[in-house]
């Protein structure tokens, strides 16, 4: 095996943020810049040589020359065996449930998520610890501090890896084996849930589904799932070929960029439930018939309905949640007498508390969702629990939803984006958000006063470790909130998130429009942050 050591000088920009380190695919295909950061992930690990690793990505443009670098690096620096994804592809959930069956050291995913794809679009890495989730801050300090410093990078010569092949082969002393992308995954499914109550659902003639899956990385999980496991129709799968280039959409789960599930499912002849997924897998959109459900009440709703689930009906141990997803699982939680621990946003945050059996459900309101049985947000798995419901309850989407709201009443919830605003602009807004926190608990704005006001801290109740500045809060006194905080998922520029919400119990008053609803919240955050001034923006980019 002849191992290579090239010379190489410290790239400024790879510090990762929530998910890994996300940029243009330009940037990546400098000379030694993917190198720089493999090697520095390999230099910040102990004890992997002769251990197992998982790799694969979400098929962009890309997935594959990177992973053909960095099998020929894994070997280099002596791992005993790679487990690679067909053709490339993991999702990212699957590539969690590979690493946690395997018991492998830990696995590098490929992927920008739910950014858009192509030649001059983006791209993504991160590396994901042997419990199958996300590295956890300590360890993604350690691989920046190491970027900072580096000045070689190992890696063998010899020929590519035939991905479409499986079976073994072998680079130098390391065993790289093609797997099934899908089979471990499914199986995996299959243990949670009731296919034949589904399966009789989709195949009864009665209840008509369809699953976008926007040319992104679930499409073979689908097509295998629900058209061929679970007998649905062909056709049920939409967008369902994997492209580099996501078919040139943006693979984003929201009523904004999943235009083309939006347009069947709010058309006259609209199937019974509607879902789609996002770039590599982790993320769902739940619809019914000319509903939509938001990502917070559908974890709220999967809560309080998992005992008609058979992974699930034992019940839960506590359910987690991301800051600033709105508070509808906490009020499950209270009536069924377990714990709702918040978060900061990154799934990252979830694995200590799973890990230690004080969550069984997890979710963000960026329409991620998942549970113990990975360590990532998983958005088949949520299309899987909403049709397990489905098919036991035998009511519609819409009917589930408000009678929930009966019970517990409607969190009135929004977020309005403001993408690739000027970094510079975003942190000025923030920065002076901070400087005036201390004025505001008790100032009223119109039929609102402020409770309080602080940048979000958490300490973790099982490593005592604090995350701060996690996003800035205004809590109102009747329990409404707006949250303001800026994204750490885009390559340009910065985005600028607003959360709003409000709490209604009476039951009378759940028709109205989101946005009505939250009107005067809007006109408020408007006011605190003064958004236009620093963004020039009119409006948000996205509402969801």
């Amino acid at each position: 095996m002849n191992i290579k050591t090239i010379s190489t000088q410290p790239f400024a920009d790879q510090k990762p943020g929530t998910s890994g380190l996300r940029k243009r695919v330009p940037t990546f295909q400098q000379p030694n810049y993917l190198e720089n950061f493999v090697q520095s992930i390999f230099d910040s690990l102990e004890g992997y040589q002769g251990t197992t690793l998982v790799l694969g990505g979400d098929g962009r443009y890309y997935n594959r020359q990177a992973i053909q670098i960095i099998l020929k690096m894994a070997a280099a620096n002596r791992f005993g065996q790679v487990l690679v994804g067909k053709g490339g592809i993991l999702s990212t959930p699957a590539a969690s449930c590979v690493i946690r069956k395997n018991g492998a050291f830990g696995g590098i995913i490929l992927s920008a998520s739910h950014n858009p794809g192509g030649p001059n679009a983006d791209f993504g890495i991160k590396y994901n610890i042997s419990n199958g989730g996300p590295a956890p801050e300590k360890v993604t300090d350690a691989i920046y501090t190491r970027t900072k410093e580096i000045t070689a990078y190992k890696i063998i010569e010899a020929d590519d890896i035939n991905l479409d092949k499986l079976g073994s082969s072998q680079l130098g002393t390391m065993t790289v084996q093609v797997i099934d992308s899908v089979a471990d995954y499914a199986e995996l499914m299959e243990s949670l849930f009731d296919f034949g109550s589904i399966r009789e659902l989709l195949t009864s003639g009665k209840f008509r589904m369809c699953m976008d899956s926007l040319h992104a990385v679930t499409g073979g999980y689908a097509h295998e799932i629900f058209e061929q496991r679970l007998g649905a129709p062909v056709g049920t799968v939409q967008n369902g070929v994997p492209l580099e280039d996501f078919g040139g959409g943006h693979p984003d789960p929201n009523l904004v960029y999943a235009h083309d599930l939006v347009e069947v499912m709010y058309g006259e002849t609209a199937p019974d439930f509607g879902a789609a997924s996002d770039g590599d897998g982790d993320r769902n959109m739940i619809l019914g018939r000319k509903f939509f459900v938001t990502p917070s009440d559908s974890l709220a709703i999967m809560a309080a309905n998992a005992k008609l689930v058979p992974g699930y009906s034992q019940g839960l141990t506590g359910i987690a949640r991301s800051m600033p997803t709105s508070q509808a699982p906490d009020r499950v939680a209270e009536k069924l007498g377990i714990e709702c621990y918040e978060t900061p946003t990154g799934w990252k945050f979830f694995g200590n508390l799973l890990d230690a059996n004080k969550a069984t459900l997890c979710g963000e309101e960026s329409f991620g969702t998942g549970s113990n049985h990975v360590r990532e947000k998983d958005g088949l798995w949520a299309v899987l629990f909403w049709l397990n419901i489905l098919a036991v309850r035998g009511q519609s989407v819409e009917a589930i939803v408000k009678e929930h709201w009966q019970t517990y009443g409607r969190n009135y919830y929004s977020r309005h984006d403001y993408e690739e605003v000027d970094a510079d602009k975003a942190n000025e807004l923030i920065t002076k958000l901070r400087g005036d926190l201390s004025q505001l608990p008790g100032r009223k704005f119109g039929q609102y006063t402020v409770d309080y006001a602080d940048d979000f801290s958490y300490a973790d109740p099982v490593d005592g470790s604090i995350s701060q500045k996690q996003g800035i809060r205004i809590g109102f006194t009747d329990g409404s909130r707006i949250v303001f905080r800026l994204s750490g998922t885009g390559t340009q520029g910065a985005t600028l998130r607003i959360y709003l919400e409000s709490y209604e119990p009476d039951a009378s008053k759940h028709d109205l429009d989101p946005q009505v609803a939250l009107g005067e919240l809007i006109t408020i955050s408007e006011e605190i942050a003064q958004i236009r001034h620093f963004t020039g923006r009119e409006q948000p980019t996205v509402i969801t």
